[in-house]
């Protein structure tokens, strides 16, 4: 009988290993061809695409059309899932690949109708532009013939590989517009209602102007105490939800001047803030087309390198956060259109989805009022390929004239150039309209100049301290300000711990600037914990005290005290603000587009909070401090060494399909890193969110240049490329922007 278990056992183990062998090697078959010869009739002259130890795709052509068709081919060949699910993200066809599951992002994206947008501006680009994308298109879809099995993203989900189209590219570059913008027409929409539920007076509360403020000129909104409207202690409800903030989509760049360096030569740094998963956003590479080299990282699915340097110039972006949409109030007789469509969904079904057009936009209706949204994104000025100019620029100014007129979701260009420039302008579709609102505004105020992108930009070049700066709040005066208006701004104390570090220091290398992106000073909760540090000795807390006096004034791993100061600034606004949160509810609305900008209004209500019915200020903030910890408790246990900043914080980049089917965790996903940073400071990190990338840059210096990336270059879990680069990026290391020796090369030539 022992005998007979152990043949089981053994046979078992034995099926076990043939299946994993069976696996993977069919999965092994899907990996791309990296080395050997090949031909093509979509190009004009020999293109090589070569990697290095981390993968960066190095393009050889001799035009700007062969490395676009050499770029999609390298996009096809490491990261075609995602470059699909960016397009149907945007288009609003997810639905079709994961069910039903899918189904409400599809129809909030369908609002948007951006696959007909992006048909109609296809058809409106100059013949390069269009060229550049049917090379790219021919590019991606060549890889993917060349590929002897469907990669292993397909053979999980069972679905079909459809061939990549020129405007497809355009609705990758809708899925960032979404990912950037999407908070502005939110916000103004809780604005809106927080205006029509309670008054002008309460929305003006809510949103006073930010006491840290870093304009570059210097100029600031002035500050005055407002009146704290009244609210009925008879509304104020005894639950406190969790207001979750709106994730500050954005980046941190700046620059110095060569007087600033030790080279001579001007530097540029910037680090884009993303959601963060598996793979990585970014794709790094360097494109040498005839006499130009352009080396930085590009968005799969577009044909550009979106940050880098062609050793001329060295650029970056951080999103501007102007405004970008306004709502119109819609009459009741005023025209409107149903529009129906069938969103497909996996298995053969589909489901017919109807929503109103009007003339001014897609129309929404809350609390018994029609809205038309009027976005950038819905004209036909919002994308272009201008952006992919950049690689051949070869001065700020030229940098500045391709701003003028990009298509792409507005953002700060901050550019350098070898001749010794540094310059700041917006880059990217800016209504021509003159008067934006933070509510939404009449018919008869919508004006026409809607359909025009805005000619007259701001800009900043070589001011006379050598530096500049920006980090998603207004770096604009506060005149272009009345003009652009504010398009949900950060509260700003990232940016003017960036300005006062720049101005601290006289002098800046490579090194100086990465430990600039990585500061996590915590400067923002100073005040918060001098606060906790207070109430918990009126409470006479000998546990908890110790803790939050030695925070050790930083976003750090071994901190439990940072972790209740952050914990008990939260708790305080949400029950602050729990009525007000508990009405927008019922209108499936939410603080948390506006949560950051709460700050000036929590501290004026805490040396007034008798006027919203909080008898005892002491009260309300012990009660928010249990909440707290109630709140850490439920999450983490009752040990409070669980409670560490860097176990609440820790960074998790996990694949898609691992959040479905946890059991490929191991498989998929990244290590998991000890959090090193937070929001409010300049090494911004959460655990899905941060720096997508880190660059820094002097144009004629490239050798010291740095990039990474917080993941590996390849999407397929068996490739080496598969998380090379993560563990540089996840200890803080400089990795260099230029690629190293080619380990990799694919030659592949003109048909013909």
């Amino acid at each position: 009988m022992l005998r007979w278990v152990q043949r089981l056992v053994v046979g078992a183990i034995i099926l076990l290993l043939l299946g994993t062998a069976a696996v993977y090697g069919v999965l092994s078959l899907s990996l791309p061809t990296l080395d050997g010869r090949g031909s093509s009739d979509a190009i004009e002259s020999t293109v090589t695409i070569k990697r290095d130890a981390l993968g960066q795709a190095i393009i050889d052509a001799q035009s700007m059309n062969d490395a676009a068709y050499g770029l999609g081919f390298a996009h096809g060949q490491d990261r075609f899932f995602q470059m699909d699910l960016l397009r149907r993200n945007s288009a609003g066809e997810l639905s079709e690949l994961f069910g039903e599951a899918a189904l409400e992002l599809d129809k909030k994206m369908r609002f948007h109708q951006l696959r007909q947008r992006s048909e109609r501006i296809l058809a409106q680009l100059s013949q390069s532009q269009q060229g550049l994308l049917n090379s790219y298109s021919r590019g991606v879809n060549e890889a993917l013939l060349a590929q002897s099995i469907k990669s292993f993203e397909y053979l999980l989900t069972g679905a079909e590989v459809r061939p990549w189209r020129p405007e497809d590219s355009l609705l990758v570059i809708y899925s960032m517009y979404l990912d950037l913008q999407a908070g502005n027409f939110e916000r103004d929409m809780v604005l809106e209602q927080i205006e029509q539920l309670y008054s002008r007076q309460m929305r003006e509360f809510l949103t006073q102007p930010s006491p840290y403020q870093s304009a570059l000129d210097g100029s600031e909104i002035s500050l005055k105490e407002m009146a704290i409207p009244f609210l009925s202690p008879a509304k104020l409800t005894a639950a406190v939800p969790e207001i979750i903030a709106a994730r500050e989509v954005g980046s941190n760049n700046w620059a110095v001047s060569g007087e600033l360096t030790g080279s001579g030569q001007p530097m540029v740094a910037d680090d884009m803030h993303l959601g963060l998963a598996v793979p990585i956003i970014w794709y790094r590479a360097q494109l040498n087309i005839a006499e130009h080299r352009v080396t930085g990282v590009s968005l799969p699915g577009a044909p550009a390198i979106v940050v880098g340097s062609n050793d001329q110039i060295a650029w970056g972006f951080t999103n501007a956060y102007v405004d970008t949409s306004d709502w119109i109030r819609l009459d009741a007789d005023a025209k409107v259109v149903t529009v129906q469509e069938a969103i497909a969904i996996a298995g053969g079904k589909s489901h017919e989805y109807r929503f109103l057009m009007s003339d001014y936009g897609p129309v929404q209706e809350v609390n018994g009022q029609r809205y038309a949204l009027s976005w950038v994104g819905h004209y036909d000025y919002a994308v272009n390929l201008d952006l992919a100019e950049l690689a051949t620029a070869g001065s700020v100014i030229e940098a500045f004239q391709i701003a003028d007129n990009a298509g792409m979701p507005v953002q700060n260009l901050m550019v350098v150039d070898k001749q010794g420039q540094i310059g700041w302008q917006p880059m990217g579709a800016i209504a021509a309209r003159t008067n934006p609102s933070d509510v939404a505004i009449a018919a008869e105020e919508f004006q026409a100049e809607w359909f025009s992108n805005e000619p007259q930009r701001p800009r900043v070049i070589n001011p006379s301290s050598g530096r500049l700066w920006s980090a998603n709040a207004r770096v604009i005066s506060t005149q272009e300000h009345t003009r652009l208006g504010d398009g949900g701004y950060a509260l700003g104390a990232r940016q003017q711990q960036i300005r006062d570090r720049l101005f601290a220091q006289q002098t800046f290398d490579e090194q100086a600037f990465l430990s600039l992106q990585l500061d996590n000073e915590a400067r923002f909760l100073a005040k918060w914990q001098a606060l906790l540090v207070a109430t918990l000795k009126e409470q006479d807390s000998t546990q908890n005290l110790p803790l939050v006096e030695q925070w050790q004034g930083c976003a750090c791993a071994d901190s439990v005290g940072y972790t209740l100061v952050r914990y008990f600034r939260s708790a305080v606004m949400d029950t602050l603000f729990a009525d007000i949160e508990s009405s927008l509810a019922t209108h499936q609305l939410s603080l948390g587009p506006i949560k950051r900008n709460l700050e000036p209004a929590t501290w004026q209500l805490l040396d007034n909070p008798s006027v919203w019915g909080f008898a005892d200020k002491q009260q309300l903030l012990s009660k928010s401090f249990n909440l707290a910890l109630a709140r850490l408790r439920a999450k983490y246990g009752e040990d409070t060494a669980t409670w560490r900043w860097g176990n609440v914080n820790a960074m998790e980049l996990k694949h898609p399909f691992a959040k479905q089917i946890p059991q490929l965790g191991s498989w998929l996903n990244m290590p998991k890193v000890e959090g090193f940073g937070d929001s409010f400071m300049p090494a911004v990190q959460r655990p899905d969110f941060g720096a997508s990338q880190r660059f820094i840059a002097q144009p004629g210096r490239l050798e010291q240049a740095i990039m990474a990336i917080p993941g590996g270059q390849s999407a397929h879990p068996l490739s080496t490329f598969y998380r090379a680069g993560y563990a540089q990026y996840a200890t803080h290391q400089a990795t260099p922007l230029l690629p190293g020796t080619a380990e990799h090369r694919l030659e592949i030539r003109p048909a013909r």
